[in-house]
């Protein structure tokens, strides 16, 4: 039995099919079977988390479910053995992924559940990037096989990098939902005042405002670039894949720029292929 079947739907174990339509998907498949798997896993769970913040629920209900994913997750760490458990169990047995990054994961989400993120500073900006996105990045460079101080900074660098293109790249999307998680220094660096999603996205200077957080995200990039070149190849395959379709994410979002109307910015089907070439099999 599954230690996830103690649990309501809301919080039943992820499964690997729904990293099926990721833009992180191609860098999934180029690992090996336990990784690849452990992955999935990892993913799903982001995702199930990811799902119910977003939700149109009531915060409290939002909440509730949450909080019946620290209690699996906690429940996962007090078996000393997991038996016939679910894949999420055994890929943090196999890889020995780490409780408080999990529990990361759900605080950045929690953070969304519990009220709309309007222009926060970049210190509050970036502890919501650490939880959402660099904590992701902790439990993913377990699994690639890069330890130590150098997993720590790439998952740091990489994860903010990514976020922040993220950030950027749905803006329209977030103001849909009430969100604005431009930081309140780049607004007024703009000369834009006040946090009301749907305004600042109209306002013509919101592209000055972006280019900031655009050049934070271009050194976060190179930083974790920097890090790669030093790292053995078979670990950073995967990362290497997602820095460049990221990067070029990034790259286009600001040849594009951010005045209306936006279009909606995608790296194409063969520029992916591209990518995976060229950093997941050479």
């Amino acid at each position: 039995m599954s230690i996830a079947t103690h649990y309501p739907a809301e919080a039943a174990a992820p499964s690997a099919y729904r990293a099926g339509g990721s833009s992180f998907y191609l860098a999934m498949r180029i690992l090996g079977r336990q990784q690849r798997q452990a992955m999935f896993e990892v993913y799903s769970f982001c995702r199930a988390v990811d799902d119910i913040a977003d939700s149109d629920a009531p915060r409290e209900a939002r909440l509730a479910q949450l909080a019946l994913w620290r209690n699996l997750i906690e429940t996962y760490y007090s078996y000393r053995r997991f038996g016939e458990a679910d894949d999420l169990a055994t890929a943090i047995n196999r890889f020995a992924l780490r409780k408080r990054d999990f529990l990361a994961v759900i605080e950045g989400m929690e953070m969304d559940a519990a009220a709309d993120i309007r222009a926060p500073d970049f210190a509050r900006l970036q502890f919501y990037c650490d939880r959402v996105a660099c904590a992701v990045g902790r439990l993913s460079v377990r699994i690639f096989g890069l330890e130590g101080e150098a997993g720590l900074h790439l998952a740091h660098h990489l994860g903010l990098a990514l976020q922040l293109t993220n950030i950027l790249r749905d803006i329209d999307e977030d103001a849909a939902y009430g969100r604005l998680y431009l930081p309140r220094e780049a607004l007024r660096a703009a000369g834009i005042e006040g946090d009301d999603p749907n305004a600042v996205t109209a306002d013509r200077r919101l592209g000055a405002a972006c280019m900031i957080v655009a050049e934070r995200a271009r050194a976060h990039f190179i930083e974790a670039d920097r890090i790669m070149s030093a790292a053995p190849r078979h670990a950073i395959r995967a990362p290497k894949i997602m820095e460049e379709v990221y990067r070029r994410l990034l790259d286009d979002l600001m040849v594009q720029g951010w005045n209306q109307p936006r279009g909606r910015v995608h790296v194409n089907k063969p520029r992916l292929i591209w990518i995976a070439l060229r950093y997941g099999f050479v």
